[in-house]
């Protein structure tokens, strides 16, 4: 069985994000895309509009000089526009290392992601982890 269009542009997008690959990523997403990252920390907060979300990532990837790792574990399409992905993440930042699972949740409209909802296991670790 074939797997769905929208999962499909999700696994892209992973690998886009992997290999730092931000035209292509970027490419995937409407001008006026949305992150949400919760949390309270200085990286948390709604980002809105692709040079925001693009600044977003390579925010994430300098913070942690590079050591970041986010690998694809599953996707899920429901066929109507959301997909959701879990992954796990890696990284070490000022002497603070996480490994955590978490997900995102993506609505997709016209074959291009509108909006990201990161979802977390734990949020207090993520606050510590950025702040």
């Amino acid at each position: 069985m074939a797997e769905h269009a929208d999962s499909a542009m999700v696994r892209r997008g992973y690998e886009a994000f992997s290999a730092g690959d931000m035209q292509t990523l970027g490419a995937m997403m409407t001008g006026d895309v949305t992150h949400h990252v919760p949390g309270d920390h200085p990286l948390s907060g709604h980002m809105k509009g692709l040079d925001n979300v693009l600044d977003y990532y390579g925010r994430m990837f300098s913070e942690t000089d590079g050591t970041m790792r986010v690998t694809l574990e599953h996707v899920f399409a429901d066929g109507r526009g959301h997909a959701i992905s879990v992954h796990r993440f890696t990284a070490t930042r000022k002497g603070r290392s996480i490994d955590q699972r978490g997900g995102l949740f993506f609505t997709i409209v016209g074959g291009k992601i509108t909006d990201i909802d990161e979802c977390s296991p734990d949020i207090d670790e993520d606050n510590e982890f950025w702040s």
